[in-house]
């Protein structure tokens, strides 16, 4: 494949993705794509399917229907004649390795200090020289600036600063792909800004990214797409200028009454 092939190949394309669990139908039919460097943030009400979409993307839930790509591969499946295998978990993990995502709430090791959890993932998965890995470290604490906490548990950390050192720490993977689930919920609304800063400086640098989020001043001041989920289905989607300011959807209308 040429350079320029690869380079206009969406990171991420669903197509007709549909996920159940038992006889809940969460997803019926999310068609999307999102371009390489773009930033796409996921809005609606909960229950509405953004978190279980954003888990399929790394195979962290198996979809149901439909087909499922991060940079032309296939997510947790591998196909033979027209069927779709699931991959073994080793495999599995290698994908997951160049897709970051970063969650509600900090997941980070209490055990260990913030340069520990940052260096566990390439050290221990990757097999990365550790010399190597802590400079990589420190210029990602200087980034998201907590180069003075390095040598601190995360438990003398505030909500925001943990998060960011989880930004860091997904980092460290170097992924090709940033997935944010409601990054910002779990924090005091005067910690939420601080969160927000290392998001944005990211979307600057070129890093693709989805975001599901119910920040509206983030969505609307970074993001390149705007997609309006609600019911298990994409209602709206498109420049943020057209769905948030001008939606054409009586349900994206509705939401947005409520929540600007």
């Amino acid at each position: 494949m040429t350079d320029t092939q690869s380079t206009d190949r969406p990171m991420v394309r669903a197509e007709d993705i549909r996920k159940s669990f038992g006889t809940l139908e969460v997803l019926k039919g999310i068609n999307l794509e999102v371009r390489r460097g773009e930033v796409m943030t996921l809005l609606g009400p909960s229950g509405s399917g953004k978190t279980t979409f954003i888990r399929l993307i790394n195979h962290l839930e198996t979809i149901s229907a439909g087909r499922l790509t991060v940079d032309g591969q296939l997510v947790g499946y591998r196909e033979h004649q027209g069927k779709l295998y699931e991959l073994k978990e080793s495999e599995v993990a290698g994908m997951r390795a160049e897709i970051g995502m970063v969650f509600q709430r900090f997941n980070l090791f209490p055990h260990m200090t913030v340069l520990q959890n940052i260096m566990a993932a390439p050290v221990g998965v990757r097999g990365e020289r550790r010399q190597v890995v802590k400079e990589r470290a420190m210029g990602l604490l200087e980034r998201v600036g907590l180069s003075d906490k390095s040598h601190a548990y995360p438990g003398a950390l505030s909500g925001g600063q943990q998060q960011r050192v989880a930004i860091a720490r997904a980092l460290a993977m170097e992924p090709k792909l940033m997935l944010f689930d409601e990054p910002t919920s779990a924090l005091d609304p005067e910690l939420v800004g601080e969160v927000l800063d290392v998001m944005k400086d990211l979307a600057r640098s070129g890093m693709t990214m989805i975001v599901v989020t119910h920040e509206m001043g983030f969505a609307r001041e970074v993001a390149d797409s705007v997609v309006f989920m609600d019911d298990g289905v994409v209602v709206e989607a498109g420049p943020p200028q057209d769905v948030l300011v001008n939606p054409q959807h009586r349900r994206t209308q509705d939401f947005l009454s409520k929540v600007l």
